[in-house]
């Protein structure tokens, strides 16, 4: 079955060119679009869709109010932002509302269409643009982080022992590595930082997918961080 998309942007040349490069190139169906996020709301009622394309400034209901009220309809709906937006109140905003991903809108077809697969198979996607200003951000969370000794940083994962970390967290994290890290797990960690994929991550370590998949399972527990992106800003933090 084709992956099914909806579009939401109020420029129609945009949603034109998009539509026919994902059904045409990505051999995607193209299930609906929307100018607004109200016209969004109304439209997703009666499609379904696996993920969604959203732009985040339009006229009427924006991206930024639609995110959260999709993630809460339909849960396991996968959004992907697609916006010439990167300032830091509009990433944090998007992401902590429940975008899956945050892409720019001059990245190019080949990139939008690997971000949709990679999305669905339950990774997270971030522009580089858009990982140097989460990094920035918690950066400057730390410096600002009072009482803490230096041990913690205010951040977007969840505490040591603190469960599983949500879309819409911020909580303190352990800014130590792990002690029980193996070397390999360790190894896998490198390369998460450098964005690779479960598949790349294979591909270079000549393992199976599977393998790192349970790699990646022991990764997060001793984390205790259970989001792909968190782990990937935490690690870039430490590692990177």
């Amino acid at each position: 079955m084709a992956v099914r998309v909806f579009l939401v942007d109020d420029e129609e040349l945009l949603t034109e060119s998009m539509e026919i490069i994902l059904t045409v190139k990505g051999q995607m169906e193209v299930v609906g679009t929307a100018k607004d996020g109200k016209e969004a709301l109304e439209r997703l009622a009666k499609v379904t869709a696996d993920i969604v394309l959203v732009d985040l400034n339009m006229k009427g209901m924006g991206g930024l109010e639609l995110i959260p009220r999709l993630k809460e309809q339909y849960p396991q709906l996968k959004l992907l932002v697609l916006t010439t937006f990167y300032d830091d109140s509009y990433i944090t905003r998007a992401i902590s509302g429940g975008a899956d991903g945050y892409l720019l809108k001059d990245s190019s077809a080949d990139t939008v269409i690997k971000a949709i697969h990679q999305l669905l198979a339950g990774q997270s996607i971030l522009a580089g643009k858009v990982l140097e200003a989460l990094s920035r951000m918690m950066a400057a969370a730390r410096g600002g982080d009072k009482g803490t000794g230096g041990n913690t940083w205010a951040g977007d994962g969840a505490a040591r022992g603190g469960g599983k970390r949500t879309g819409g967290d911020i909580q303190a994290a352990d800014r130590r590595l792990p002690e029980d890290l193996t070397p390999r797990e360790l190894e896998i960690c490198g390369l998460l930082t450098k964005g690779l994929s479960n598949g790349e991550i294979a591909a270079e370590l000549f393992l199976a997918e599977g393998t790192v998949k349970n790699y990646m399972m022991s990764i997060y527990d001793k984390f205790a961080i259970h989001d792909r992106t968190a782990l990937v800003l935490f690690l870039k933090e430490m590692i990177g």
